[in-house]
């Protein structure tokens, strides 16, 4: 690693004292009405000075640091040119094709102009989107003066990628009256529900289930109606209609003037981080501004939501929820959704799209016990409200816990859930490996027939502890292998003789299981210690990545952000990589998520899985059960099971749903679409609060490690965070399934 800073120093140094870039080219006329455009009022940021070190050491270090050790010529540079166009444009709603066609010339040039220290495309691509914006702008402003006809037979396409670019003016002006007049009949719709008397559910029940479980929650169909203040409603049809146009027309109003007020680096940045994409979707270059909020984790004083959030495509996404978080507890909020617009209370909410994710988090963060209101659009494409009560990190729920389960006259079965790995280099720190080795040590007491390691949704951590803790099931042995660009292999092993717990074990995963996730559930599916329960393959992420700190080498004299890069690649003891492919479970069940691209390999670029050789290992001997008679029991009661049954039918439901992005504009057709929607949803989706509960759970060490709840307001119930937990273990369909396959063993 000492190397490498060394020379990224010295790349950097000698970029920074290069000659200035030359100037730049004109931007090439088109057989659209380009040259009109470029004189709009659209000014851009000037090239910044730091522009030729940056892209030069950006150059040097993918080149030669990275996994793939690529070289970037014509054929990255052609890859790179279609990845920033699509991400210039994504929505195909400001460029025209003789725009695109224009930029072409730089497809095969990217190479050239980053050798050079210069960036080209990055600057023309600017100044065309930026007149564009300025177009569009105006465009939108006057097709929102006069009301729309929701009568007309017409349809719309949502998915960009069913649609080509507008071929001129007149289909793009077409394309935004089409938009606008879909998002004015929502806006219209929203107000009418709120106005709408709602009949009251006793058995509502919105809050979160905190477990990590990933089962379906509720609707929130309530909060979205609260983000529309009744006062605030016209009481005519005619009067609704200028105020949802009124009010589309200020969100895009701000929404534009973001977009014509780009930051110093964005030009570059977006062009480098096209580039990076390349070589794998986990290298990154971040510039400066968002250098502090890499990988934001709203937490301890920083009270907020308890999300980890990023910006994709003009869109900021939730990429993680921070285990104990106030969003994490709430269940609402899910890795993928994307944040549309954020209200605070007794506010109007605020339109963050294409908005700078420093300032979004701004906007969510917040003193505790206060309620922030975010506009979210789910991967189904739904778009719904839900209210965060915005809280610190419950730091006793983003450590592993335990619980004993039972059925009446039956064992008793351990249960550990580690929302992720954790831990500190200090010798009194508190680790994921100390803490499940001290539950397993109690279950060990306490002399369960067997125990559940339920690693739903921990997208991984420490390596380390990854290695520790697979060390408290095996006897002794290799437990990963990591190979670097140059071919260096290292096998990191358990060396400690003995095991915790030697009774039968289950590891339950998702398709949210990753990294350190994957290498523990890998390593005790070779040695044959557990059986791998899940929905489906993990997440697939098999590779390491360092931060390459670029103010550094130049001594903190110029800033220049930091860049993610991809080092090395992770192996199984059987050789085979987890990357892509992920961990296949011996047992799969019902995914609530099937309807989902999610995973390594939906990622464009994603590096290939691979294999090398296994590293010598034995089988535990203690495994007396037949893998093939546990899964064709398990299939036979997932059939039968009034939850998990209804549960692969919705995801086939959710699944079709998705894929039908042709929505009418006639208010009558629109009506009727939603309404059979959701009444085919609502048939399909599994309620699990009518699962009969024939789980008992008795916890372990939680009420003393709980803090007391706070008193409830104006009388009302107390906050019981532990009760909640047991419940929703109880109701866990999952769980109750380990359960009964763990019965099975003899």
């Amino acid at each position: 690693m000492a190397r490498f800073r060394l020379l990224a120093a010295a790349v950097l140094i000698a970029a920074c004292t290069a000659k200035p870039p030359p100037p730049e080219v004109e931007t090439p006329r088109s057989s659209s009405d380009l040259p009109a455009i470029q004189n709009a009022d659209s000014p851009t940021p000037p090239p910044d000075p730091r522009e030729a070190a940056l892209s030069a050491t950006v150059v040097q270090l993918l080149e030669t640091e990275h996994l793939l050790r690529k070289k970037i010529d014509d054929s990255v540079s052609r890859a790179a040119f279609d990845t920033y166009i699509d991400r210039l444009d994504p929505t195909k709603l400001f460029l025209l094709r003789a725009d695109r066609d224009a930029l072409g010339r730089h497809a095969d040039k990217i190479d050239d102009q980053l050798h050079a220290g210069s960036l080209d495309l990055a600057h023309d691509g600017a100044r065309m989107y930026a007149a564009r914006v300025v177009v569009v702008d105006k465009l939108v402003q006057e097709l929102l003066t006069k009301p729309f006809d929701h009568t007309d037979e017409e349809f719309i396409e949502l998915d960009p990628k069913k649609i080509e670019p507008a071929a001129n003016e007149q289909d793009l002006r077409d394309r935004w009256r089409r938009r606008l007049e879909l998002e004015v009949m929502e806006r219209v719709a929203q107000m009418e529900a709120r106005l709408a008397p709602k009949p009251v559910d006793p058995k509502a029940n919105s809050a979160g289930s905190g477990s990590g479980s990933g089962a379906p929650r509720p609707d929130e169909d309530d909060d979205e109606d609260k983000s529309i203040p009744v006062a605030n409603i016209p009481p005519t049809a005619e009067g609704r209609d200028t105020k949802a146009r009124g009010d589309i027309a200020k969100m895009y109003s701000g929404r534009f003037a973001r977009l014509r007020t780009p930051g110093p680096l964005d030009a570059a940045t977006d062009l480098l981080n096209a580039v990076s994409s390349v070589f794998d979707p986990h290298t990154t270059y971040l510039p400066p501004a968002d250098k502090a909020n890499f990988d934001i984790r709203m937490t301890g004083s920083l009270e907020g939501i308890g999300a980890v959030l990023r910006e994709r495509d003009h869109y900021i996404e939730v990429s993680d929820l921070v285990p104990g978080g106030a969003s994490y507890r709430h269940g609402g909020l899910q890795t993928g959704d994307l944040i549309l617009a954020v209200q605070q209370e007794g506010k109007d909410p605020v339109d963050v799209v294409d908005m700078r994710i420093d300032e979004v988090v701004k906007m969510v963060r917040g003193p505790k016990n206060t309620v922030v209101r975010l506009r979210i659009r789910k991967a189904t494409g739904v778009e719904e409200t839900i209210a965060i009560t915005r809280d610190v990190v419950v730091i006793e729920e983003a450590y592993a816990r335990g619980a004993v389960l039972s059925r009446a006259k039956g064992p008793q079965y351990g249960y550990i859930h580690l929302p992720s790995f954790y831990g500190g280099r200090g010798p009194n720190q508190r680790t994921a490996a100390g803490d499940v080795g001290k539950l397993l040590a109690e279950m060990k007491k306490r002399k369960v027939s067997g125990v559940v390691l339920d690693i739903r949704g921990n997208g991984g951590g420490l390596l380390g502890d990854a290695v520790d803790m697979t060390g408290h099931l095996i006897d002794t042995g290799p437990v990963v292998q990591v190979q670097d660009s140059r071919g260096k292999r290292e096998t990191h092993a358990d060396e400690h003789r003995g095991v915790e717990f030697d009774k039968p074990l289950i590891v339950l995963v998702d398709r949210f299981s990753a990294s350190a996730s994957e290498i523990l559930a890998g390593a005790l599916q070779d040695y044959n210690r557990a059986i791998i329960v899940g929905t489906g393959p993990t997440h697939g992420k098999g590779t390491v990545q360092t931060i390459a700190d670029l103010d550094r080498a130049t001594g903190g004299k110029i800033e220049l952000g930091v860049l993610k890069i991809t080092i090395q690649q992770f192996f199984r003891v059987n050789g085979a990589s987890t990357q892509r492919e992920g961990v296949v479970p011996d047992i799969v069940l019902p995914d609530p998520y099937g309807h989902l691209e999610t995973g390594e390999r939906e990622l464009e670029h994603a590096i290939a899985w691979s294999q090398i050789d296994p590293s010598p290992h034995g089988n535990w001997a203690g495994a007396t059960w037949k893998t093939a008679t546990l899964k064709e029991r398990s299939v036979a009661r997932v059939a039968k099971h009034p939850v998990l049954a209804k549960i692969a039918a919705a995801s086939k439901v959710l699944r079709a749903r998705r894929s039908d992005t042709r929505i009418p504009l006639a208010r009558a057709a629109w009506d009727t679409r939603k309404k059979d929607q959701k009444a085919t949803i609502d048939a399909a989706s599994p309620d699990l609060k009518a699962m009969p509960i024939r789980l008992t759970v008795a916890t372990i060490d939680d009420r003393a490690a709980l803090p007391p709840p706070p008193p409830p307001p104006n009388g009302g119930k107390p906050d019981d965070r532990l009760a909640r937990w047991r419940d929703s273990l109880a109701r866990d369909p999952w769980l109750d399934e380990c359960v009964d396959i763990l019965s099975d063993i003899k």
